[in-house]
């Protein structure tokens, strides 16, 4: 069997981490209660010891304090103990030994339901002791070993016995063994009364951990499989059976309060330990030995009420998960944006792209959802330079969820790394961007396509040659279209071009209309857009200073099908049709030298276009 390993400590860097180890700094000065003192061996632990711990369904642990400290888990046992009495026995079989009502009596009670004549439920002291009689075995050993092994398959490693703790509880139980000649008296209990205490003691003496308890209700809260394991310890249909139980009756004459308070299915034990499920999405297990009148930790009480109320996880509350917040990954390399950049740059950001990443999460993101998206991001905290956060498909976003993705932002800018959100709706509450860069708010896009480029802009300014800039400006001679000719063919096809400048925001050319010139952007950036089914106008390439346009309206006589805006003031030199036309007549040496430089860097936008385009294919 795999062991389950330890909890990831709150002193490590992260956003859940962080939130347990508030938590426990909140709970810790509560030195309310002390630890029980009917059992020696008990009486004699640290009261002061705190641990905490939270296992998500699909395995991942975080604690904080004392989460490797070995404690009996006591009555934690009774919910494993039925569901193995389930198992052997069938719920038919098991329900005619064992009522499943509240008791609102003391866990120790000396009695029966006066009406069935059975105990009242399996997580009281009657009830757990008939279901330790009701496990399957030869002897006393097999049926105790099988036990064992039921819980260390919830726990995800092999759990042993505490032998002093079951020596002081078997000189001491006087009261437990009571109850089982009680119910050796009313035929609940078959053959030796001492011989199914005796194993009742034995099982409450299994030493565990806090980390231990988090794997054992996760396996529960995973539908009976074992998240870090993956072995299957109870069948999905007992395990539901096993949480409503643990619903009504795990907290004794605590559990109307504890399920307003918290909402979640729990077990707590004198041994000072509380485990609590939230189905389908974590479980939480807490130690601290001071009990309450009731006899649950008081430190285990207040730390899973803090607990569910920050991380709104009471089960009446919880009734959508998305266990997979992330819908893709990707970084700029894989899919660039679709501002065509110059062979430089694009050799950086293919050499260094990998360092900008976007994550595109979806559904709704409550603590699970949100968990994973930022457990899946924090491990590349340190080496990214910029990370985009796309939440537009995002559905409900709870309080924890924002607070937590927020403080990934603030824990990723203290890394160095950029982060921007595409949230055009502020649904992480951001509705203005970051001013400085190291503002954790981060910039806000109401695209993927801008933030990309975003990105990309990061990526170079950190990682270009030193000295080594892309021009911005040029020149009609050293345009790169033409810069290749010949001086004499270069300075001829210049003079047939003619400069101007246009606005900001200005159309270029229009979709739909006549073809109205090759273009060679000398200052400034364009924009080619096209409309789109949902009424929008898109971006299918910003060009830069450098770059061409035109070409194929020209060459094919057909109208523009792309709308072309100035992003920003540009400078052009611009050959009219009538021109480009007269050339095939004239001089037909140097149009086929022009058609040569424009073929080339058709080809160049072509390439770059369909890399843009496979990447956001993978993407989807």
């Amino acid at each position: 069997m795999t062991d389950a390993g330890s909890a990831t400590r709150a002193t490590d860097p992260g956003v859940v981490a962080g939130i347990l180890d508030e938590v426990y700094a909140r709970c810790r000065d509560d030195t309310s209660g002390a630890p029980a003192d009917y059992i020696p061996e008990l009486a004699a632990v640290d009261p002061d010891r705190f641990g905490v711990c939270l296992a998500t369904a699909d395995g991942q642990v975080y604690g904080v304090g004392d989460v490797d400290t070995g404690f009996t888990i006591q009555s934690i046992s009774k919910p494993f103990t039925y569901a193995l009495a389930l198992a052997d026995r069938g719920v038919d079989a098991v329900a005619a030994k064992i009522d499943v009502e509240p008791s609102g009596e003391p866990f120790n009670e000396i009695s029966l339901d006066p009406v069935t004549e059975k105990p009242r439920n399996p997580m009281i002291n009657a009830g757990a002791i008939t279901s330790a009689s009701l496990v399957a075995g030869r002897d006393a050993e097999e049926r105790f070993e099988r036990v064992r092994r039921c819980y260390s398959r919830f726990a995800g490693r092999e759990l042993s016995l505490d032998g002093a703790v079951y020596a002081s509880e078997a000189r001491t139980g006087f009261r437990n063994r009571a109850i089982g000649y009680m119910l050796r008296s009313f035929g609940i209990v078959d053959g030796d009364p001492d011989d199914v205490v005796d194993r009742y003691f034995r099982q409450c003496s299994l030493e565990v951990t806090c980390a231990d308890l988090a794997v054992m209700a996760a396996t529960l809260a995973n539908n009976g499989v074992n998240p870090r394991t993956r072995e299957r310890a109870l069948s999905a249909p007992l395990t539901e059976r096993v949480l409503s139980v643990m619903t009504t009756c795990g907290m004794y004459d605590a559990a109307g309060d504890w399920v307003t308070t918290v909402g979640l299915p729990a077990k707590s034990g004198v041994g000072g330990g509380i485990l609590a499920v939230l189905p389908g999405q974590l479980g939480i297990a807490v130690y601290s030995p001071r009990l309450d009148a009731h006899g649950n930790s008081v430190r285990g009480v207040a730390a899973c009420r803090e607990l569910s109320k920050r991380l709104e996880l009471h089960f009446c509350h919880v009734t959508r998960s998305a266990r997979t917040a992330i819908r893709a990954s990707y970084s700029v390399a894989q899919a660039p944006s679709r501002l065509r950049r110059s062979p430089d740059d694009v050799a950086v950001l293919e050499a260094h792209g990998e360092r900008a990443h976007v994550y595109e999460l979806h559904g709704d993101l409550l603590f699970a959802a949100a968990e994973h998206a930022v457990r899946t991001i924090e491990p590349h905290a340190g080496r990214l330079d910029a990370l985009v956060l796309d939440v537009r498909r995002v559905g409900e976003i709870s309080a924890i969820a924002r607070d937590m993705l927020t403080a990934l932002q603030a824990e990723l800018a203290a890394t160095g790394c950029r982060v921007a959100l595409v949230d055009p709706d502020a649904k992480l509450g951001h509705e203005v961007s970051g001013l400085r860069p190291d503002d954790p708010r981060g910039r806000v896009f109401v695209d993927r396509d801008t933030a990309a480029e975003w990105c990309e802009d990061i990526v170079l300014e950190r990682h270009c040659a030193p000295g080594a800039t892309t021009p911005t400006s040029f020149t009609v001679t050293d345009h790169p279209v033409l810069a290749q000719l010949p001086a004499e063919e270069r300075a001829d096809l210049a003079a047939r071009y003619e400069t101007r400048t246009v606005a900001r925001g200005e159309v270029i050319a229009e979709r739909g209309q006549p073809r109205s010139g090759l273009y060679l952007i000398l200052q400034g950036r364009v924009r080619m857009s096209f409309p789109g089914v949902d009424g929008r106008t898109h971006r299918l390439v910003s060009l830069p200073a450098g770059q061409s346009f035109g070409q194929v309206p020209m060459l094919l006589e057909q109208p523009s099908v792309h709308t072309v805006t100035a992003e920003t003031q540009v400078r052009l030199a611009v050959m009219p049709p009538a021109v480009f036309d007269e050339l095939t007549s004239a001089h037909p040496r140097l149009k086929l030298a022009l058609l040569q430089q424009l073929a080339g860097e058709a080809y160049t936008q072509m390439e770059a276009t369909t890399r843009t385009l496979s990447g956001r294919a993978a993407e989807s």
